[in-house]
């Protein structure tokens, strides 16, 4: 939280430890470099194994692998670059390369599963043999190294966003194992081969929840509109509710980075209430309401600040 103070007053900053950066812990980034590598080996092996035996359904499934591989490692990027420090130029540091990551990312999975839903469109019309037998093998392959990925991830720091993200990610992958190997199963039994190009849609369903989730948060940061859950007006009618603020405005938050929300705001004082008290109740009330963690305040003369336009 730091305060600026209106009309040549000087501001200050109400935090020693004042910093952009996010905490870094080395044990979780090698627990998440651990699970990439072995996510983005499997899928390449699912991917040659769906080719070989002619599962759409594996190809599916190895697209929402090198999806969750890449989430795997913009966490990590996302540790590596928290360590550099901001600088003179760039004054939040290099977060925002996670964000331009994520959005590559999302909108090539979109690409992905419009490819997948065409081909398996082609695949109810016109079955192709499946070979079974090496799809389960692949499918189970893959359900141990998923059960492996998510112990590594569980056992983990359970504060840690990026961990946790990681986590839901390959839960994910194993649910979609799970599939794989009831659909060869089935395939074997029944020889009912259409199966597999149903599943394929299936797991392209988590594929496009996943993608869609990270094209659209990325835009929504990119254009710096409000953390979800924060309303720039109910923030500023809650603030002109405390006895000490008899204005606020100018309200405005936005997301630097994952666990960074980043606000401003404008207030003046109550008569015979001190301005340099302001900035920590103000900050102290939006932390709890919004979890704003970093707030930056200017303190106006009472009447100088105007009213939101509706």
């Amino acid at each position: 939280m730091s305060v600026a103070l209106k009309d040549n007053q000087p501001a200050q900053d109400a935090e020693s430890d004042h910093s952009h950066s996010e905490v870094v812990t080395e044990a979780n980034e090698r627990r998440i470099r651990f699970v990439l590598i072995f996510t983005a080996a499997y899928a390449l092996i699912q991917s040659v194994g769906g080719w070989y035996s002619g599962s759409l359904a594996l190809i599916a499934d190895s697209g929402h692998m090198v999806s969750d591989a890449a989430a795997l490692l913009l966490a990590l990027i996302a540790y590596r670059i928290a360590r550099r420090p901001a600088d003179a130029t760039r004054t939040y540091g290099y977060h925002r390369v996670r964000v331009l990551a994520a959005l590559a990312n999302g909108g090539t999975l979109l690409l992905l599963v419009a490819w997948i839903a065409w081909e398996a469109a082609q695949r109810v019309s016109q079955p192709i043999e499946i070979l079974a037998g090496p799809m389960l093998i692949v499918a189970v392959i893959g359900l141990g190294v998923n059960v492996a990925g998510a112990y590594v991830l569980w056992s983990g720091n359970r504060n840690d966003g990026n961990l946790r993200g990681a986590l839901l990610h390959v839960v994910g992958d194993l649910l979609g194992s799970v599939g794989a190997i009831a659909a060869a199963v089935g395939i074997m039994l029944t020889g009912w081969v259409l199966l597999d190009p149903i599943l394929s849609i299936l797991v392209a369903g988590l594929v496009i929840r996943s993608a869609w989730g990270l094209v659209t948060d990325s835009i929504r940061v990119l254009l710096q509109a409000v953390p979800k859950g924060v309303d720039a007006r109910e923030a500023e009618k809650g603030l002109m509710g405390l006895s000490s603020i008899s204005e606020a405005g100018h309200f405005h938050a936005w997301t630097l980075t994952d666990q960074t929300n980043i606000a401003t705001v404008h207030v003046s004082p109550a008569p015979n209430v001190d301005p340099l008290e302001l900035p920590p109740i103000v900050a102290d009330w939006l932390k709890k309401q919004y979890a704003l963690h970093h707030v930056t305040v200017q303190v106006d003369r009472p009447g100088s600040i105007e009213p939101r336009e509706e």
